[in-house]
């Protein structure tokens, strides 16, 4: 990831190889007035919750600690779509490749955004383990994308009711939105028609949601980096 300036004095984010830059002005401009907010509230409180202890990376408390529980799950994602961009699978075709692009770019977008906006409340870059992939295999590759879909759509949802400030729910909906665009692209791929099948969606109709501590025991999987979310909301 580069982070250039622009003619503005603005970062723009661009994925190294690529040349769709994406300005943080323009994300912030289509992030609405919760993320402004956000930028002013990091900005009058310095206090750095990324310090690492025995019990690990503390993600904070209150609504910044839910912020750094997503820049973490971002994180995540973001270094596991930019590896399968770099090793594609054997036999990947244009179609896959190019959408699998766009899903990366998206969550780069997003770990930016949560970094940037954070600020001095960010958790610091987490060390990621993929040892388990098979980055070769696309049996392997995509199970593990389902997966983190899915994970990522539950945990938004999860955490929802966690956040007190409006503005910041409001960036939450934008970002599970497009994990859910995601999720259901992937889950087509691998079993065409399964994309709102019953493994994903109660019998309400609705997305499943887990708390912080379930999608983290899952995630941990992935990281290498030990995360201490006891001072997290519960309710």
């Amino acid at each position: 990831m580069l982070i250039n300036e622009s003619n503005e004095g603005q970062p723009n984010l661009i994925q190294e190889g690529t040349a769709k830059p994406f300005s943080r002005r323009k994300f912030f401009g289509i992030m609405g007035a919760g993320a402004a907010v956000l930028v002013a509230a990091s900005s009058c409180n310095k206090e750095d919750t990324g310090i690492k202890n025995n019990a690990g990376v503390d993600l904070g408390s209150g609504d910044f600690g839910i912020l750094n529980y997503a820049y973490a799950l971002e994180q995540l994602e973001a270094a596991f779509y930019t590896q399968i961009i770099s090793t594609p699978y054997a036999n990947i075709s244009a179609m896959e490749k190019a959408y699998l692009t766009d899903i990366r770019d998206h969550e780069i977008a997003h770990r930016e955004f949560f970094k940037a906006a954070l600020g001095m409340k960010a958790i610091k870059g987490l060390e990621v383990n993929f040892s388990s992939i098979d980055f070769t295999n696309r049996t392997s590759v995509l199970g593990t994308a389902q997966a983190f879909e899915d994970l990522g759509v539950s945990a938004y949802n999860g955490a929802g009711k966690l956040i007190t400030n409006p503005d910041y729910l409001t960036l939450a909906g934008k970002i599970v939105s497009v994990e859910a665009r995601h999720a259901a692209w992937i889950r087509d791929l691998i079993t065409p028609g399964s994309f709102g099948d019953m493994t994903a969606v109660d019998a309400n109709g609705l997305d499943k949601a887990r708390k912080p501590d379930e999608v983290l025991t899952i995630a941990g999987t992935y990281l290498k980096t030990k995360i201490n979310a006891s001072n997290l909301p519960t309710s």
